[in-house]
């Protein structure tokens, strides 16, 4: 029985896409803060209703983008549209289209959960009704609460509530699930499942791979604020060059029979084990083939895809190997 230990296959088959336009366009972008280039010549785009994550190791340029893309702050250079304005020129227009959750923002402890609402209902000409977004993030019940006493993952979930009020097409999140035991992140990751079921695009940076294998159609993956991949999830393994792994079980030295299998990187045996680390499924193909007409049996065959944790390592440390052995 052939195992393949990856769930992307059938993620790529569940988000095939019809043809769509792009909300969001970065082109030439750049970010300085003095004499330090904190983002230098990144383009991307975002397509209408999709999930758009930008990866990156600590102080990497993500917030600065971001922050960037919704006009907080000012670029050095480049072009920067969303709904096709300029959101350092046209913020007002694009205010209400736009919810935002910033990592770093900080509400009063004592104040009330509804209170924090109503203030943020204030500032739109036709806010969505605040009780039933609390309902639907199950917070109805913590509406007279102080934001002090809400749990980490009660807290995010506000955050997402607080966005929403507008009724925006696009939402912003920055490292949203950061500092969530992995229940609460699972629970917020059902919550953005749910709202680009809703038709909205949401722009989301992250630390965490498992959450942008798992919720993002497009990435980019930002090193000392330069793009070093873009593309899906599967694109930026594939631009990693990291090796397939095949492993099985087998009676007997196989390693001169095996030696010149076309594409395969190196090979390994440690009693009964093999591993092959390859470029290329095909060798898996070849390896089948040989087997089988030396007669020599095999068991527990099984094909492991490398894991966007292994192409970010690489891609942030190029010096690291292909192969993980």
């Amino acid at each position: 029985m052939l195992e393949i230990s990856s769930p992307r296959g059938i993620i790529g088959l569940l988000r095939q896409r019809g043809e769509e336009m792009d909300v969001i366009q970065v082109s030439g972008f750049s970010k300085n803060y003095g004499a330090l280039q904190a983002v230098k010549h990144v383009s991307f785009t975002v397509a209408e209703g999709s999930v758009f994550g930008i990866l990156g190791p600590n102080g990497a340029g993500k917030t600065t983008t971001m922050e960037c893309m919704i006009g907080l702050k000012n670029r050095t250079a480049g072009k920067i549209t969303v709904l096709g304005l300029d959101p350092e020129k046209h913020r007002h227009e694009l205010f209400s289209d736009v919810g935002v959750q910033l990592q770093e923002t900080v509400y009063q402890s004592a104040a009330k959960v509804f209170e924090l609402c109503q203030l943020f209902s204030s500032m739109y000409k036709k806010p969505l009704d605040y009780r039933n977004l609390l309902d639907r993030f199950d917070l109805a019940s913590k509406t007279k609460s102080s934001i002090g006493s809400l749990s980490g993952g009660q807290r995010q979930k506000l955050a997402i509530v607080l966005a929403l009020i507008a009724n925006p097409k696009i939402i912003f999140l920055d490292e949203l699930t950061t500092g969530l035991d992995p229940g609460a992140r699972r629970e917020i990751w059902t919550y953005i499942r749910r709202l680009q079921s809703e038709g909205r695009t949401i722009i989301m940076t992250t630390h965490y791979m498992e959450e942008a294998s798992l919720l993002c159609d497009q990435i980019c993956l930002i090193n000392q604020g330069e793009i070093v991949a873009r593309g899906t999830v599967d694109e930026v393994i594939t631009q990693a060059q990291i090796d397939l792994v095949i492993t099985f079980e087998t009676d007997g030295d196989v390693r001169s029979l095996l030696k010149d299998l076309p594409k395969m990187g190196h090979m390994k045996q440690e009693d009964s084990v093999v591993t092959i680390y390859t470029s290329s499924e095909e060798t898996l193909t070849d390896l089948i083939l040989k087997l089988s007409a030396a007669s020599i049996p095999y068991r527990k065959i099984k094909i492991t895809y490398p894991e966007l944790e292994e192409a970010f390592l690489k891609l942030v440390n190029p010096t690291m190997k292909g192969a993980v052995s």
